[in-house]
């Protein structure tokens, strides 16, 4: 799972990374009510993408709308001003389990 930078037309970069969903219950709602809340807090737009679907991540629904269970494989991607900081609070989401799992 690489991290990806992509230059954008007005010299900024989309940062994107695929990102394994390792907590055993999935994407079901507490988690994805996490990552809203989270991508919330951020100016730039922040997007999930699971096979064809893509969804804004500071969308509740939109994110359960993808149906991620345990193993499933979803692209996280930032861009805007604050994409750094955005990408890194919501990958560790996904790297501390939703603090589901100890």
């Amino acid at each position: 799972m690489f991290l990806t930078l992509f230059a954008t037309y007005n010299g900024g970069y989309v940062i994107q990374q695929d990102i394994k969903i390792i907590n055993r219950l999935g994407l079901h709602a507490r988690p994805a009510a996490l990552i809203a809340q989270t991508a919330g807090k951020f100016a730039c737009e922040i997007e999930l993408a699971k096979d064809n679907i893509r969804v804004n991540a500071k969308s509740i629904m939109g994110v359960m709308m993808l149906a991620a269970e345990y193993g499933s494989l979803l692209r996280l991607k930032t861009d805007g001003s604050d994409e750094k900081e955005a990408f890194e609070a919501i990958k560790k989401l996904f790297d501390d389990k939703f603090n589901e799992e100890f």
